[in-house]
């Protein structure tokens, strides 16, 4: 590991807003925040948001600073790129941000029932092989339902076409209400503050001149669900422009 990743951990170690929760600590002692985020973090009752899969932060840090009155928190595993955000949201005194490094497979062992009133999903990986590891698959929806509000909102952001298909397949398999979907976000006539925040990545694949796409959909409790049975073409571009772009 190269000394500036060790200096971003090590940095976050005393950020009094970052929570950093290995496997081991967590099954030997589990997370006495758990239900208690407003009550002992945020001190307050407003509505908190979640961004999965957050990187550096970016939509955390927009939309706390566009929604002062709701709670946003960062989760990814990712520590080295989760500094950038920790370190912005710190430096501008901002008391409604925090960030949360586990893995999203873990998210209920943070959050009690009805904890959660949105979720941001901003370009993930589509996982064009691994349904399991999608993080709109039902596995996953299954996790959210657990966590969030019974009107809570769900959104996906992404530039791929893969993705952003198989989602829209699964929501209308479920019957999941959509409130708003696009596959040409910034030609859709959409006038909406929250959608000019871009992400690193975003840019990058928007320099490409590639389309991006939106869907905000409610996430409903549901007894049964049902993963969609649909053939997708997989995104040609993928293999190589995602790899490059990780690693910088």
């Amino acid at each position: 590991m190269g000394k500036n990743k060790l200096a971003k951990f090590a940095n976050m170690e005393e950020y009094p807003h970052v929570f950093q929760y290995p496997f081991s600590v967590l099954q030997e002692k589990g997370f006495d925040m758990k239900g208690k985020w407003n009550e002992q973090f945020f001190k307050n009752n407003n509505p908190i948001v979640l961004e999965l899969g957050c990187g550096k932060g970016e939509y955390t840090v927009g939309l706390a600073k566009l929604f002062p009155d709701k709670n946003f928190i960062g989760v990814d595993i990712k520590g080295a790129r989760m500094w950038t955000g920790a370190k912005k949201s710190l430096e501008d005194g901002m008391a409604n941000v925090a960030f949360l490094r586990t893995h999203i497979e873990m998210i209920t062992h943070f959050f009690a029932e009805n904890e959660v009133s949105e979720i941001w999903i901003t370009f993930p990986d589509p996982q064009m092989s691994k349904v399991s590891k999608r993080m709109t698959s039902t596995r996953f929806m299954k996790l959210y339902r657990q966590i969030i509000k019974g009107d809570g909102i769900v959104h996906l952001k992404t530039d791929s076409n893969f993705m952003f298909t198989y989602t829209c397949a699964m929501v209308e398999e479920n019957k999941l209400p959509v409130l708003f979907k696009t596959d040409d976000l910034y030609h859709s006539g959409l006038v909406d503050d929250i959608l000019k925040i871009q992400t690193f990545y975003e840019q990058q694949w928007l320099a490409r001149g590639l389309n991006i796409k939106y869907i905000k959909f409610e996430c409903p409790d549901r007894e049964n669900w049902v993963e969609p049975d649909i053939e997708i073409e997989k995104d040609s571009y993928r293999s190589f422009g995602r790899s490059n772009m990780l690693n910088q």
